[in-house]
């Protein structure tokens, strides 16, 4: 951040002062961004039962929104000083610092973005994407500024700060919108299908079926819960016993820690019985007739499945 302000105090140029504003807002929040990743660390407590980890859509949707503010100011001192021009001086000197500190931003971000990724971090990832696109904005500031400085066009400047900074907003709108969707508990059809497509490849016999399928997140956790079908002769044990080999099979298949809650449906001759492909069920009354796919289309509905 410093290095981008001495180089727009030396040259004056708008599209430095683009990359330097943009600066101040990836220090605001990053200092937030810590503070969120300390919060939701947290253990689950009395107050928080599924923890403190939406803390971290919080933070997404602050730095979206001080990147946003930053896009809109800096779009509107663009258009000021095309209307208002002002001289521009020592452009070299502004290049070197701003290609410096664009090299910082990008190894910094990449850092942020593989650690992100590692730890199912939505704040470390959405700030490690910040900086990159941080980064891809100082290159083709680079580029305009060395086109202003071979050709002596200083118009190109202001032009290039409204560029960057449209680029900028629909950063943080990004960022926002996110956000937006992670507190709403937005469904992440992804992230379900991934694990709806390993239960169905290890699906076992005594779970005859599986209907109104959701997950929540809670920052690097999984909050899912489900309805499981099974034969309504089982005891308690036997069912408690089917849910765990369940729950294992879900968390083999996810790289976040997963918490389940299953509600038990015990099943109902004859009409369970068509799609049931337990081989020994004493109790059966009708022949199996249909293999219910289990897709994300039909878990997720809360209906249970007939023939």
């Amino acid at each position: 951040m410093a290095a981008k302000f001495l180089a727009w105090w030396l040259t004056n140029s708008n599209a430095i002062l683009t990359d330097a504003l943009e600066s101040i807002i990836n220090v605001m929040a990053g200092v937030f961004a810590l503070y969120s990743l300390a919060l939701s660390a947290k253990p689950k407590d009395e107050n928080h039962p599924y923890g403190h980890g939406k803390v971290e859509f919080i933070a997404a949707g602050f730095e979206g929104g001080m990147i946003s503010i930053a896009g809109v100011l800096i779009v509107g001192k663009g258009v000021y000083n095309l209307l208002f021009p002002q001289p521009i001086a020592q452009l070299d000197l502004g290049i070197y610092l701003v290609g410096f500190s664009g090299l910082i931003n990008f190894l910094l971000g990449y850092l942020l973005e593989q650690r992100g990724k590692q730890a199912n971090s939505l704040i470390l990832t959405a700030d490690g994407r910040h900086l990159k696109s941080d980064a891809y904005s100082s290159a083709g500031l680079l580029v305009g500024l060395t086109i202003v400085y071979v050709t002596k066009i200083a118009w190109i400047d202001n032009l290039t700060a409204i560029l960057f900074g449209a680029i900028i907003l629909y950063t943080g709108f990004k960022l926002v919108r996110e956000s937006v969707a992670g507190i709403m508990d937005e469904a992440d059809y992804k992230l379900i299908n991934n694990l709806v497509q390993h239960l169905a490849e290890h699906r076992r016999a005594n779970w005859i079926d599986v209907h109104n399928f959701r997950i929540i997140k809670y920052g690097n956790t999984l909050h899912v819960d489900c309805h499981v079908t099974l034969p309504y002769y089982f005891s308690t044990r036997e069912s408690h016993d089917e849910v765990k080999d369940f729950e294992q099979t879900v968390n083999e298949s996810s790289q976040q820690p997963v918490e389940l809650f299953v509600h038990i449906d015990p099943c109902e001759p004859p009409r369970n019985c068509t799609i049931c492909r337990k081989a020994d069920c004493r109790v059966r009354e009708a022949d199996f007739q249909l293999n219910v796919q289990w897709t994300l289309e039909n878990l997720m509905r809360n209906e249970k499945h007939y023939e």
